[in-house]
This record gives C-alpha cells, sequence and structure tokens, in this order.
C-alpha cells in the first residue's frame, strides 16, 4: 500500500483526518472516532519517504530544524490536504486533513442564518472560534465565497497554509500562505494595511502582535476576520484581553469593545440521523450592551445578554445543542458531553 492508495481509502470512507505514524498502521478520524485500518504496521522508513512525496526541499529543511513542519499537499483527483509532519519517539510521524477542493455554500454547513449577515459588514473584527476540527476554517471560507459572490472588494488572506482555494470572482482574492509567501502572520498583516484591502482573514491569532495588529486593521476601517482556540464568546474575550501586560488592558477592553463585531463558537457533533456531523454554535453579536460589558469589564454578563437576545440572532452553546437534541439530530449523551452546562442542559432536555 503507498500513500495515495491510502488517501483513496481515506476518501471512499470519508475521513478528516489520516494519521501515518511508524509502528501503527494508518489511523483514519472518521465522525471523530479514530479508527484503525486492516494494514500492516507502517516501517520508519516508509514514512519517511511519504515526507518527500509531501514535502517540497524547504519544508524538509524546516522540518529538520525545528522538528515540525505544516503545508499542504493536493492530490489530482483526490483533492487537497492540510499536512503535519513532526517527530514522534525518533521516528517522523505525519497527520493530514482532508480540504474540500469546493468551497461550501453557507447554506450547506447548518449554521444560524445570522452568520450570513456577517459577511455585509463594513468593518471591524469577526471570530470564529472552537477547538482542532471544529469547522472554523470551513465556516470562513464559506463567509469569504459569500462575499465574493456579492461584493466588489480586495480580500487577502493570511493562511497556515493555504486550505481552500480561491477564484476571485466580484471580489479581487489574494491568498498568501505562512513561509512561502510571508514570514508570520504578525508581518503579513503589517504589510497588507499597505495592499488596500477591504477584507482580511488572518488564520489565527496566535501571538499579542498579530492580535494587537489585527484590532488596529479593524479599527482603522477594515475587515477583520480570525480564529482563536476558545470555546465560548466570554472566554474569547477574555482570552485576547489577557494576552497583553496588565497596565494595558483598561485600553485594551476599551479597543476590543470598539472594533469587535462578533463571535462565532462552533463545536463539531456526531449525527443520529443519518452519517456525518453538525455544528452546535454559540453566536455573540455586539450590541451596544455587549460593547458596555466589555468596556466595563463585565465579560462574566455575556452568557445573560445572549440568552436574552435570542430575537436578534444571539444563541448560546447549550441552547444550539438543546435544538439539536429535540430536532433528532445529536444523541442526548452527546449533548450532555459537550454542554457548556450539562445539568441545566439535562434539566431542559427532559423538560
Amino acid at each position: 500500500m503507498d500513500l495515495i492508495d491510502i488517501l483513496h481509502k481515506a476518501d471512499e470512507l470519508g475521513a478528516s483526518d489520516i494519521h501515518l505514524v511508524a509502528g501503527h498502521p494508518p489511523i483514519f478520524r472518521i465522525n471523530t472516532q479514530m479508527t484503525p485500518q486492516e494494514a500492516p504496521q507502517l516501517a520508519a522508513e516508509v514514512v519517511e519517504r511519504w515526507i518527500d512525496v509531501v514535502a517540497n526541499e524547504t519544508q524538509r529543511a524546516r522540518l529538520s530544524e525545528q522538528q515540525d513542519v505544516d503545508l499542504s499537499y493536493a492530490v489530482e483527483g483526490l483533492g487537497r490536504y492540510r499536512v503535519n509532519i513532526h517527530r514522534q519517539r525518533g521516528s517522523a510521524a505525519i497527520a493530514m486533513r482532508t480540504v474540500n477542493e469546493k468551497v461550501p455554500q453557507l447554506a450547506s454547513l447548518s449554521l444560524p442564518p445570522v452568520i450570513e449577515t456577517l459577511a455585509q459588514l463594513p468593518r471591524g473584527l469577526v471570530l470564529v472560534t472552537g477547538d482542532t476540527g471544529s469547522g472554523k476554517s470551513t465556516t470562513l471560507a464559506a463567509l469569504i465565497a459569500c462575499m465574493n459572490e456579492q461584493h466588489r472588494k480586495h480580500i487577502i488572506t493570511l493562511e497556515d497554509p493555504v486550505e481552500y482555494t480561491f477564484t476571485s470572482d466580484k471580489c479581487l482574492i489574494e491568498q498568501r500562505e505562512l513561509g512561502q509567501d510571508l514570514p508570520s502572520f504578525a508581518s503579513g498583516l503589517k504589510h497588507a494595511l499597505r495592499q488596500d484591502p477591504d477584507i482580511i482573514l488572518v488564520g489565527e491569532m496566535r501571538d499579542l502582535e498579530t492580535t494587537a495588529l489585527a484590532m488596529s486593521a479593524a479599527e482603522t476601517g477594515h475587515l477583520v476576520m480570525s480564529t482563536l482556540h476558545t470555546v465560548n464568546a466570554s472566554q474569547t474575550v477574555e482570552r485576547i484581553i489577557d494576552m497583553y501586560p496588565s497596565g494595558q488592558q483598561n485600553q485594551v477592553r476599551s479597543m476590543l469593545g470598539n472594533t469587535l463585531q462578533a463571535v462565532v463558537s462552533q463545536t463539531l457533533m456526531s449525527r443520529i440521523d443519518r452519517p456525518g456531523m453538525v455544528p452546535a454554535v454559540e453566536i455573540l453579536l455586539c450590541t451596544p450592551a455587549v460593547r458596555n460589558l466589555i468596556r466595563e469589564a463585565r465579560t462574566f454578563e455575556i452568557p445573560n445578554v445572549i440568552e436574552t437576545s435570542r430575537r436578534l440572532g444571539m444563541v448560546s452553546l447549550d441552547g444550539s445543542i438543546a435544538e439539536l437534541f429535540f430536532n433528532g439530530l445529536v444523541s442526548r449523551e452527546d449533548a450532555l458531553a459537550h454542554a457548556s452546562h450539562p445539568e441545566a442542559l439535562d434539566r431542559a432536555m427532559a423538560a
């Protein structure tokens, strides 16, 4: 079995991730479950040989220096993959995530309709958050595609690596890949502001410099979209503020209160009505009341505002999970496992 055979098999089974680790058979993640394949254990030299297939000379040099490298890999007739190559127990290992060639339509993602309105925003900061594998990149790609169909704007994406590829329609879209087209997100953001963008997508706000530049870009009239590894809206706000030294946090609260437009926090859950996944989503829209809570360091009150603002399109994570349960899409056990407040959700589902 060679690498292409493995990727074909993963495609047939609908795997989201492929893990190739020396001493183990190929392991696929199918509907969130790690599923070993009936195949021989992979020899270390085989995995090393596959690295030469997916990585170019520059990427292999980076792997040798840093012991980790991220890249994208495409196979004609199959699709594209987001790849991480790393070392474990002295041997090479490869993790590959499948990326659909076709950017999905927002309507196909089972997301609340209010998310489509984010594509109409003229400026500000929009954050899509969640754990790894929660569909953040897919949601952002669908928003970009929506803008591309509706507006005449200049969109610059800064990605690590490029996942979905876009064809400019009404918008001019430039996609820059970390390590290939720019040395860091912060550097890409700094220079993007001189490239006449209307919309900037930053793959992840992973450090203080990137976060500060993203907020400055949003404050100066650009629409900036990015991701964070946080599980709900209030935690997202606090994570951003906590990146800054204590002496700057009051100023940052004011800046964030002025620039933040929305936080979409999502997690993927296994469907029980048919094979596949469905997102549970928390949505915070920055109304004047929310902006005041951020400025006044009262983010602990954000969940209450979300609960009382459903008419505006806001929804809590537990509210979204409860709706999925009552619609027969997810199991009770899975609902409680993903809930922010399992006891309260258990009572609500029993009512």
